[in-house]
């Protein structure tokens, strides 16, 4: 009588998902959709990140962007790529960009968790 021989399958684990640092709301993405069909040509997506600067630290940036960088993470959103280069992903964790309109101002609002301190005008932070 022949002995079968069983050998173990290995298990497949899936990786867990990449958290993404930043999120942005339906209102940010449709606006920077809106900008963007306005430029030309109209660009691969929306670069975000923190800079040195402004009276408290760092501030925020943002702008178009035609391409990723060597050491950007590219995140979609809707369809939206958004580009965030490895230092600014350290300091964007679980930040939500809104894109707000009131009778006295319209802009984009980042809500950072990790923000210790805001200067007076708004415009930048400490961590």
């Amino acid at each position: 009588m022949a002995t079968a021989t069983v050998t173990p399958t290995p298990e497949v684990v899936e990786a867990a998902p990449t958290s993404q640092p930043v999120t942005l709301t339906p209102a940010a993405i449709a606006k920077v959709r809106e900008i963007m069909a306005t430029q030309d040509p109209i660009p691969a997506g929306l670069r975000i990140g923190v800079v040195g600067g402004g009276c408290s630290g760092f501030q925020y940036s943002m702008s178009f962007e035609n391409q990723s960088g060597m050491m950007d993470k590219v995140f979609t959103f809707d369809g939206l790529k958004v580009f965030v280069d490895a230092t600014s992903k350290m300091y964007l964790n679980n930040c939500v960009v809104d894109y707000v309109e009131t009778l006295e101002a319209a802009g984009f609002k980042f809500e950072n968790a990790a923000v210790k301190s805001t200067c007076g005008c708004g415009s930048s932070f400490s961590v």
